[in-house]
C-alpha cells in the first residue's frame, strides 16, 4: 500500500497505512515459546505450560506489543520516506489491537515543524549600552551594603521606612480569606526592594499594638499570578518595631567584604571591578533579549499546537513549584493554561527559528565552548574542581552551559548581520533594565 500524505493546514498532516499481519506472526510465536518457558499458570510446571493455554491466557497482550510495536516502525519509515520533521507526538487511530485477526490499517494525524524563510536582518537595529561607572554608583553600592549588614534594635515610636517590623496579617479577595498568620507573625523591612512598595506604604506611622486595614490593587502583570489585577484587603496588627543601627564604613567593615587588610582603597577598588563584571553581564544580557525579540517579530510561521501544550505544561508545573516554594496554600491558587499561551507561543516560536539559525549557520557550541562555560559556573563555588567534575559526571547537567554557550554563538553571529547603535545610560538604568 503506498502512503498519500494528506496536507491538512500548512503544519498539519494525515496518513493512512496498512499493517500486514502475516509477517509478525513469527514474533507472537517467539514471544509465546519464550513466555512458556517462565510463565506460572496454576496447574503446570515452569515450562510445561501448553502453547494454546499461554495463547488464551497471554495473547492479546503480546498481540498487542507486537502490532503497536510494528505501527510505530511503519509510521517511522513513512517519515524518513518523506523527510518529514514531526513536532509532538501523532495521534494515531486503529482497531482495538487485542481484537485484530486480520490485517488492519491505522491513521496518523500529525504536525511538522514550519517551512520558512530566515529574514535579511543587514536593515535591523540592535541598541547596545554604555555605561560609564560613577563615584556615585559605588558609594550607593556602599550604602546598599551597609543596609544588608544593619541590626536592628527596637524602639517605641511610630514605623518609618527602613525599619524592620513584625506583624499579624489577614488578606482577603471578594471577602474570602487568601492568608492567615494566625498567631504566628511576620518580620519584615518596610521599603524592601523584594516587597509590594504600595503595601509597605500603608504601613508606616503606625505603633505596636496598632491594627490597620486597607485595599491594595495589584498589578495585571504581578508575580504570583493569582493576585494578578486583583484587589487584596489586609487586615495587620503591627507587633513591634525595630529601628535600623548600620556599621561604620571602617577596616572591619571592609574585612567584612573580603579585604584582608582592611584597606578601603581596596574595597572600593574590589566594589568597582564588581560593577564593572556586572554591567557587562547586564549588557550582554539585554543584547540577547533584544535579539530574540527582533527574531521573534521578523519572522511569520504557524506555530505546531503540540509544541505549545508540551511548553504551556512545562511552565504551569514550574510556576506551581515556584509557588509552593514561596509557601502558597496550592487550594487556593488557580493556575489555568490561559496565563501562559502566549508566552508558550513566542517560547516554541523562537526555539524553532534559533534552531534553523544554529543548522544553517553552523552555530553549535564547541566543546571549549562548553568548557570555558562549566569553568565560569564553577567558579561560583568553594571547591571549584568538585563543581566541574560533577558538571562532567551526568552528560545532562552539560545541557545548560552547553544552550547558553549555543546561544552566545547566535548572539555574536546575529550582531555581524545587523547595525548596532551605541546608547550610553546610567548604571541605574541599566539595572533597571529586566533581562
Amino acid at each position: 500500500m503506498s502512503e498519500a500524505i494528506e496536507k491538512i493546514s500548512s503544519i498539519e498532516r494525515k496518513v493512512k497505512s496498512l499493517i500486514s499481519i502475516s509477517s509478525l506472526q513469527k514474533e507472537i510465536s517467539e514471544r509465546y515459546l519464550q513466555l512458556g518457558r517462565t510463565a506460572r499458570v496454576s496447574g503446570f510446571r515452569p515450562g510445561k505450560v501448553p502453547m494454546n493455554v499461554i495463547e488464551k491466557q497471554y495473547g492479546a497482550d503480546i498481540k498487542t506489543e507486537v502490532y503497536a510495536k510494528a505501527i510505530e516502525m511503519k509510521f517511522g519509515e513513512i517519515v524518513n520516506t518523506n523527510n518529514l520533521r514531526v513536532a509532538g507526538m501523532p495521534d494515531i487511530q486503529h482497531v482495538p489491537l487485542d481484537k485484530v485477526s486480520e490485517d488492519f490499517e491505522f491513521t496518523a494525524t500529525f504536525e511538522i515543524f514550519p517551512e520558512f524563510k530566515l529574514g535579511n536582518f543587514k536593515s535591523l537595529t540592535i541598541e547596545k549600552k554604555s555605561v560609564e561607572l560613577q563615584e556615585n554608583d559605588i558609594k550607593k553600592t556602599i550604602d546598599v551594603l551597609i543596609k544588608q549588614r544593619a541590626t536592628f534594635e527596637i524602639i517605641n515610636r511610630a514605623s518609618k521606612l527602613g525599619d524592620q517590623i513584625t506583624v499579624q496579617l489577614e488578606s482577603f479577595i471578594d471577602n474570602e480569606q487568601i492568608e492567615s498568620t494566625g498567631q504566628n507573625s511576620l518580620e519584615f523591612v518596610l521599603g524592601d526592594s523584594k516587597r509590594i512598595k504600595a503595601v509597605d506604604d500603608q504601613l508606616i506611622g503606625i505603633k505596636a499594638g496598632e491594627t490597620k486595614e486597607f485595599e491594595v490593587q495589584y498589578p495585571k502583570d504581578h508575580n504570583p499570578a493569582q493576585l494578578a489585577n486583583k484587589n487584596v484587603k489586609y487586615k495587620i496588627k503591627l507587633i513591634e518595631v525595630k529601628q535600623p543601627r548600620l556599621p561604620e564604613v571602617d577596616s572591619n567593615f571592609a574585612k567584612s567584604l573580603g579585604v584582608g587588610n582592611g584597606d578601603i582603597k581596596v574595597m572600593k577598588q574590589e566594589i568597582k571591578e564588581s560593577l564593572d563584571q556586572e554591567v557587562e553581564k547586564r549588557v550582554k544580557a539585554d543584547l540577547k533579549k533584544q535579539v530574540f525579540q527582533v527574531l521573534i517579530d521578523s519572522h511569520t510561521m504557524d506555530i505546531p499546537k503540540s509544541l505549545v501544550t508540551m511548553e504551556v505544561n512545562r511552565m504551569m508545573h514550574a510556576a506551581s513549584d515556584n509557588l509552593k516554594k514561596q509557601g502558597a496554600d496550592m487550594k487556593e491558587v488557580k493556575i489555568e493554561r490561559e496565563m501562559f499561551e502566549d508566552s508558550a507561543i513566542k517560547t516554541c516560536k523562537l526555539r524553532i527559528i534559533l534552531a534553523t539559525l544554529v543548522e544553517e549557520n553552523k552555530l553549535e557550541a564547541t566543546q571549549e565552548q562548553i568548557k570555558s562555560k562549566v569553568v565560569e559556573f564553577s567558579a561560583n563555588f568553594d571547591d571549584i574542581e568538585k563543581a566541574e567534575k560533577w558538571f562532567y559526571d551526568d552528560p545532562k547537567r552539560l545541557d545548560e552551559p552547553t544552550a547558553l554557550s549555543t546561544e552566545d554563538n547566535i548572539v555574536e553571529w546575529f550582531l555581524k548581520e545587523c547595525k548596532i547603535k551605541s546608547k550610553k545610560v546610567t548604571f541605574d538604568q541599566l539595572m533597571a533594565i529586566q533581562a
